[in-house]
């Protein structure tokens, strides 16, 4: 997968640089490149922002840096026709061209989009080229917005309904929970088909050792070996812990089973007498 990042401070993107998602850029499983906005710019104060029409606090960001530096992604230059931008070279698109089945995904973190979830996380993973634009100040200019539309497969993204300063903190948390979710990245992918939100539920409590600490014990049925047990006694603690916490995620849920209808009514129950 190649992915590609804009900002005006390309040295915020640096933790992708740690730990499994370097690891992988080092060995090839993904293509990661951040550009810096200002050098799409041609004045000596690299300017990529102005008031904004209508009046109103804050600055909105220019939207001519944001096109030279997509059609630099992209490799065009002025007009439609291959070229270097500002930036220095170009990187072909997937395939080498931009037609309209191989549009890269340009995603721009904003709270007025979709929020972002597992199942978002899924769908991207199996992309070729994903592009993040990372806004500030008051957002950009929305022309370069809807210009874009033409080019890319955009797509608005949230990562919750708050405010941030602006979108590299969002656009690390997608590339992260989309990364890791490439075949080869984890090193144990068996570990993904239990974590939380992976099949609506969120993860059953774990423990290590020592056995007992602090006067607290791990569960005796997790020393017991009794692998089917095991198995069942962590489904009945998602559950409950979905419940508990996520009780939402409970009513997008199919293929519960006999079983599992009786732990939520039980916990349910344990609950309501709690609160008595």
């Amino acid at each position: 997968m190649k992915i590609d990042v804009v900002s005006i401070f390309p040295e915020y993107l640096v933790g992708l640089k740690l730990s499994l998602i370097g690891k992988a850029v080092e060995r090839g499983l993904l293509d990661l490149n951040v550009h810096d906005l200002r050098q799409f710019t041609f004045d000596r104060h690299n300017t990529v922002d102005d008031s904004p029409y209508g009046g109103g606090a804050g600055m909105v960001m220019k939207a001519e840096p944001w096109a030279l530096a997509l059609e630099h992604i992209l490799g065009e230059g002025p007009g439609g026709t291959t070229g270097e931008g500002p930036g220095g070279t170009t990187g072909e698109g997937p395939g080498g061209t931009t037609g309209e089945a191989e549009k890269p995904i340009l995603i721009v973190p904003s709270p007025a989009g979709p929020v972002f979830d597992q199942s978002i996380a899924e769908d991207l993973s199996g992309a070729e080229h994903l592009v993040f634009a990372c806004g500030r100040y008051e957002g950009i200019d929305q022309r370069v917005i809807d210009w874009s539309a033409e080019r890319f497969d955009l797509r608005p993204m949230s990562i919750g309904d708050y405010v941030l300063n602006g979108g590299e903190v969002a656009s690390m948390v997608m590339i992260e929970a989309v990364s890791r979710l490439i075949p080869g990245v984890i090193g144990n992918p068996e570990s993904l088909t239990e974590e939380s939100h992976e099949d609506g539920l969120l993860e059953y409590p774990i423990y290590t050792k020592p056995a007992s600490w602090r006067d607290r014990d791990v569960p005796e049925i997790l020393l017991s070996g009794n692998h089917g047990a095991i198995a069942r006694w962590r489904r009945d603690r998602r559950l409950e812990r979905t419940a508990e916490i996520r009780p939402d995620l409970l009513a997008e849920l199919n293929g519960l089973d006999k079983h599992d209808r009786a732990v939520l009514e039980r916990f349910e129950s344990d609950d309501e007498s709690m609160t008595e």
